[in-house]
């Protein structure tokens, strides 16, 4: 059995990656600081069903926090999956220190961890934000990511560059995943599927931005699970050992087809008010998985028109809508 430690345990991927590490018989050691960034009740329901398993522990810590992060130098912990930090592209533009915070000193800490552990394999997410406003499509590994258009976007990529001067100094097995619009059962409430199924079901409006010009490489947080474990049991053989990977469905679709797939399972029409680009967001994303299919044989299996109906159960079932 091994022994992972899961950062941002209490978060949608972190919860979903949590227990999927547990069926298939590890130990999780899950960390989580249940930031009141959204709602602490939907954490803690996530917490909820990995608690009763004989082989999660939690521990309510801030990753920022070196000295209580140290402590779990003397766990037997193998590999770490990093997923905790600060999200969101918008609220980067309120609070900045939020995002240094958690994404840059929190990610050094968490470096340091593996370092003194001398782990198997350090796997920690990444954003498709680092793209910026490339218009080549789709976004693929190799693409320019210098040019950030939002503080997130920069920290996301600064931990890239951290990792990659850890793999290169201390041997450190890294491999950095950027996702791509994860979407799907005990989802984030600050993100489109639940603010547009809640507006809908109360017969609200909702704000389409870029008057409806928004493209999204929706993806199934089942796939997104498979690739993360898939990059978990293959640490990069290079030199220096760290590699970074696309975890996307490869389709980018239109946001207003998104949202028509949304009334359907739900039953009712959207009240679409279309708005212009909101600051430091980007038009479009997709992404060219090849790499990640060559490496991982990650192959996400999950079309918009499967999860979404998932997706809306689990959301009428919880928020009893």
């Amino acid at each position: 059995m091994a022994k992972i430690l899961v950062t941002g345990a209490a978060g949608f991927i972190g919860a979903a990656v949590s227990r999927a590490l547990l069926a298939r018989g590890d130990h999780v050691i899950g960390v989580d600081n249940l930031s009141p960034y959204y709602d602490v009740a939907l954490k803690q329901a996530r917490l909820q069903t990995l608690s009763p398993h004989k082989d999660f522990t939690f521990h309510h810590a801030d990753i920022a926090d070196k000295s209580v992060i140290g402590t779990l130098a003397g766990t037997g912990i193998s590999a770490i999956i990093h997923l905790a930090a600060q999200p969101g592209v918008r609220y980067s533009l309120e609070d900045p220190f939020a995002y240094v915070t958690a994404n840059m000193m929190g990610h050094t800490v968490m470096l340091e961890l593996a370092r003194a552990l001398k782990i198997a394999h350090f796997v920690y997410a990444s954003s498709s934000s680092v793209y910026g406003a490339n218009k080549k499509t789709p976004f693929a590994v190799g693409d320019a990511v210098d040019h950030p258009n939002s503080l997130y976007a920069a920290t996301k990529r600064a931990d890239e560059l951290f990792t990659q001067a850890y793999a290169h100094l201390y041997v450190i097995p890294c491999t950095g995943l950027r996702f791509f619009t994860v979407y799907g059962p005990w989802g984030r409430p600050d993100m489109a599927p639940i603010l547009f199924a809640k507006a809908i079901a109360a017969g609200e409006p909702i704000k389409v931005f870029n008057h409806g010009e928004m493209w999204r490489d929706f993806t199934y947080v089942d796939d997104i699970v498979d690739g993360v474990l898939r990059a978990l049991d293959r640490p990069p053989a290079s030199s220096p050992p760290h590699a970074v990977y696309n975890l996307g469905n490869n389709k980018s679709e239109k946001l207003t087809d998104f949202i028509g797939d949304l009334e359907k399972a739900l039953g009712k029409k959207a009240q679409m008010v279309m708005a212009p680009m909101q600051p430091g967001d980007v038009p479009a994303t997709w992404a060219d998985i090849d790499a990640s299919t060559a490496a991982l044989g990650y192959k996400p299996t999950t079309p918009i028109s499967a999860g979404i109906p998932k997706f809306v159960d689990w959301f009428r079932d919880y928020y009893r809508a």
